[in-house]
């Protein structure tokens, strides 16, 4: 039996998620939510592109949660680009230019202004694309198993 999604149960942070994670299918990228690169930081989505290109989204529902971001700018050494994700409503403007702009919501997101491409170090891109199997394993284990979940250290 199929259930319609509900999606009264995320946070509009969570929704945007869901829309960059479904728009980036399109070009062939797979996503994880909530990855931690290093510690101190966790970026809200990383994808990881068909030629190991990595992406990440940092997803913004309102201006106060913009202005509350006070450590984007440590996302950049872990990626090949930076964008910002944000509804309809946001102000573009607040954004620096110096990074890409996606427009989304729950169902989609749109590219609007690309992001520079900063190419990766081969050694920090396979940190990060062994960080992202692990992540995305880990993540399918507890959900098979949620038991296991108190078992990961």
């Amino acid at each position: 039996m199929n259930l319609p999604d509900d999606l009264s149960r995320l946070l509009p942070g969570q929704r945007l998620q869901r829309g960059v994670s479904r728009a980036l299918r399109q070009f062939d990228f797979v996503c994880v939510e909530e990855l931690v690169p290093t510690p101190g930081l966790r970026v809200d989505v990383m994808a990881l592109g068909p030629k190991g290109e990595i992406w990440i989204i940092e997803c913004k529902s309102s201006r106060a949660d913009f202005r509350a971001d006070q450590k984007w700018q440590g996302y950049l050494e872990w990626c090949d680009r930076f964008f910002w994700a944000v509804d309809g409503d946001f102000p573009i403007d607040l954004l620096p230019a110096e990074s890409g702009v996606m427009l989304a919501d729950a169902y989609d997101a749109e590219i609007i202004r690309m992001s520079p491409d900063t190419p990766l170090a081969a050694a920090r891109r396979k940190v990060m694309v062994q960080k992202f199997a692990r992540h995305a394993a880990s993540r399918l284990q507890a959900f098979r198993d949620p038991g296991v979940a108190g078992l990961i250290v």
